[in-house]
């Protein structure tokens, strides 16, 4: 990278690993300049509405852990987590099905630092990870980095489709590539917004079962459905051959960054000597505060206060899409944070959101998603942060740059296709001989 006058933009560039060419901003991160400005509605970012916390009942949680335990809260920690967190953890998980004890939990900063402990232990350069398509854009980035195949499996409306999963990995298997995991996000996924099916969830299971594969199970978003809960985990059908990672950053603070994995024994352990090595120990203040909070505060009343908050605003995202686009598909999630839009055929998320942040909205391109270029047609769109009347104003900038876009398509392509017809007429005809 040296420009013409030959001094280097920087210097250190032939030292760098090769898997350092893996890092790089993902889309979701170059939105965030954008959408912090005020006049911008962003429906990009998954920022969960922390201003529902009751002020007061955070400052004595906040006071508490200092008056009571500041000694405690300053100093290092155990690599695998406070037991007392983990004792809370254990109950937590209970909710969902999952059965386990204090020791079997590693506590992380955050569980996007679980998930890049287990790409670490499990993903050489080239080994394939299989993920459902659309997958989540922060493990894309991590699998990225470690320099991973990943595979995407298609999705419909029950999550992903268990018989192109067997197609996927009978593929990889005939190229003789090591399969190391298979990654999902079976409730309210991230970005589409679907649940896998509890009749899917076992099919799953098994597959990975007979071949021999781990399944990696995020679950940020469980807790947070609205008319119904989700199934039982996927955790919840038997310990051996899943590993499940929770976070506190949907139902509690992200700005606290304390997530969580749950894994077989043997691998645990090793978690536990790769968390050490990354971080010491995790923030033995924030995991005390949070310990503090499911402690003492009526943790189950403010996550139904979150579900009326999300649902209300679900409900705002598609009566404005009803209105504004009625002609365009979408998911309507049944929990969690997001929404998962198709455009009509020749539109191009990613090339249109330069002409929709002049609109003043934003939203992710689709292929943020996806580790193969895909997603072009696609968006997703949060509504967990932005209130109903914003989710309004900001559906009604966006469907104006949709609607535009369209009218462009429409005026320009019988051009372009008449063009295209009279190359061909014009054009003689390849000799064949």
């Amino acid at each position: 990278m040296t420009p013409a006058h030959g001094i280097s933009l920087d210097p250190w560039f032939d030292h760098y690993a090769d898997r350092s060419s893996g890092l790089s901003a993902s889309e979701v991160r170059s939105l965030f300049a954008v959408a912090s400005r005020p006049e911008v509605v962003s429906l990009a970012g998954g920022m969960p509405y922390v201003r529902a916390i009751p002020d007061e009942m955070m400052k004595q949680t906040l006071n508490r852990v200092i008056d009571e335990r500041g000694a405690e809260a300053l100093q290092y920690g155990s690599g695998q987590g406070h037991p007392e967190l983990r004792e809370q953890i254990v109950d937590i998980m209970a909710l969902e099905g999952i059965s386990a004890r204090p020791d079997d939990v590693v506590v992380t900063t955050g569980s996007q630092h679980g998930l890049d402990l287990i790409a670490r232990l499990f993903i050489n350069p080239g080994d394939v990870v299989i993920a459902e398509a659309p997958s989540y854009v922060g493990a894309m980035g991590v699998f990225r980095s470690y320099e991973a195949d990943v595979r995407h499996v298609e999705m419909d409306a029950d999550g992903i489709i268990p018989e192109a999963l067997s197609e996927a990995i009978s593929q990889a298997r005939s190229e003789g590539k090591p399969i190391k995991m298979i990654y999902l996000i079976p409730n309210f996924h991230n970005p589409a917004g679907v649940t896998l099916s509890a009749s899917r969830r076992l099919e799953v299971l098994d597959i990975a079962q007979q071949e021999n594969i781990l399944v990696v199970e995020d679950n940020p978003y469980g807790l947070l459905w609205f008319d119904q809960p989700a199934p039982p985990a996927m955790r919840a059908a038997g310990d051996h051959g899943v590993i499940y990672l929770g976070s506190f950053s949907k139902t509690f603070g992200p700005g606290l960054r304390v997530g969580w994995v749950v894994a077989p024994h043997g691998i645990r352990e090793k978690l536990v000597l790769a968390s050490e090595a990354a971080v010491l120990s995790p923030s033995s203040f924030s995991q005390l505060v949070v310990a503090d909070y499911f402690q003492r505060s009526d943790w189950k009343g403010q996550i139904d206060t979150f579900r009326g908050i999300y649902q209300e605003r679900r409900d705002a995202m598609v009566k404005a899409l009803a209105h504004e686009l009625p002609t365009i598909e979408h998911t309507k999630p049944s929990g969690g944070f997001y929404l998962w839009l198709t455009l009509p055929d020749g539109l191009n998320s990613k090339e249109m959101l330069p002409r929709a942040v002049t609109e003043l909205v934003a939203y992710t391109p689709g292929t943020a998603f996806f580790a193969d270029h895909r997603g072009t047609q696609n968006m997703r769109l949060a509504f967990c942060y932005p209130t109903p009347e914003d989710i309004t104003e900001g559906i009604s900038r966006l469907a104006k740059v949709i609607r535009e876009e369209i009218e462009l398509i429409e005026t320009f392509e019988p051009a372009r296709n008449k063009q295209v017809r009279d190359s061909h007429v014009e054009s003689p005809p390849p000799n064949l001989t």
